[in-house]
């Protein structure tokens, strides 16, 4: 087991060490930062002079080298747009999106497992299908799409609910089940299918035959073998909530890092956008560690494969 962590965490830091090369490939993708940072009557002299302040005169690799030291101790610069740190800004917004993720999260197992278990228990009849077929579209749903209906419908047309901003629960209900939609209509599917699986198994035959009924042997002896591949991608899709809350943030929005990435993507504000990538980055990567940890814990068989 020991083994097998060690393994783990070196491919994580390893997966780190590659986002830090593309977060600071970030600043080169779409021309000289100092041209995309000064107004467009600037001299040469101001172009120099701002390359200078920079060091952006310095060789790639030098200027790597500084960016990786200075993001180890949490250093990305100065935002270009508010003159002041730009972690500390990106660490303004993060409990908000903390808040919005941990609620698609919580809401998409609330819904997910309940559904799953009763199309399990009802397999093959109308309601498995009903249920499977809400799923997919679940799935196919764009987060944009379903995100601008659900406000038109409940905040435009019958004013139920606010529009917009980070307030109450009444704020956080329509970015919340926008944002959970995928995760809510995958988790459902897998747990669906897992119980399937388990429930072909001679332990649950036996369980029958002892006289339990369905629903006993479905939450008692079913769910939590089937369970497993679950906790699984729920670990990972909470990490994928926190950097997929982009276009959630900004239709609704939400002041949370999503939607100070996008406003400091059309800024140019690159110190910013570079400490939400790598932030969330290694947030997933972590989270990526952990859930392999936990699944080997689970599952000893996998720490051979």
């Amino acid at each position: 087991m020991q083994r097998f962590i060690l393994r783990r965490l070196i491919q994580g830091v390893a997966v780190i060490f590659g986002v830090s090369m593309v977060t600071f490939g970030l600043l080169y993708v779409t021309g000289d930062p100092a041209a995309l940072l000064l107004p467009v009557d600037a001299t040469p002299a101001d172009l120099a002079r701002l390359r200078t302040q920079l060091g952006l005169d310095d060789p790639l690799p030098v200027q790597y080298g500084r960016f990786l030291a200075g993001a180890v101790h949490g250093d990305f610069g100065m935002s270009v747009r508010q003159s002041e740190p730009a972690l500390n800004l990106v660490l303004e917004r993060l409990p908000a999106t903390l808040e919005l993720s941990l609620a698609a999260m919580v809401l998409a197992v609330v819904v997910a497992v309940p559904a799953g278990l009763i199309a399990a228990g009802w397999r093959g009849t109308l309601i498995d299908q009903g249920a499977m077929l809400i799923a997919l579209v679940g799935q196919s749903v764009p987060s944009f799409w379903l995100g601008i209906m659900l406000l038109l419908f409940f905040s435009v047309q019958l004013g139920w609910l606010p529009p917009f901003g980070r307030g109450g629960l009444d704020h956080l209900i329509l970015p919340a089940l926008t944002l959970s939609m995928y995760s809510m209509a995958r988790t459902a599917r897998l747990v669906r299918s897992g119980l399937v699986e388990v429930l072909g198994q001679d332990y649950i035959r036996t369980a029958r035959a002892k006289g339990l009924t369905e629903a006993l042997v479905l939450r008692r002896h079913a769910l939590r073998n089937a369970m497993l591949p679950v906790v699984t991608v729920l670990g990972l899709d909470l990490a994928h909530l926190l950097g997929g809350a982009v276009i959630v943030e900004f239709i609704f929005a939400w002041p949370g890092i999503g939607r100070l990435a996008v406003v400091s993507i059309g800024a140019r504000d690159y110190p910013v956008v570079q400490a939400v990538v790598f932030l969330v980055a290694v947030g997933y990567t972590v989270a990526n560690v952990l859930v392999d940890v936990l699944y080997a814990y689970l599952n000893p068989r996998v720490r051979f494969s």
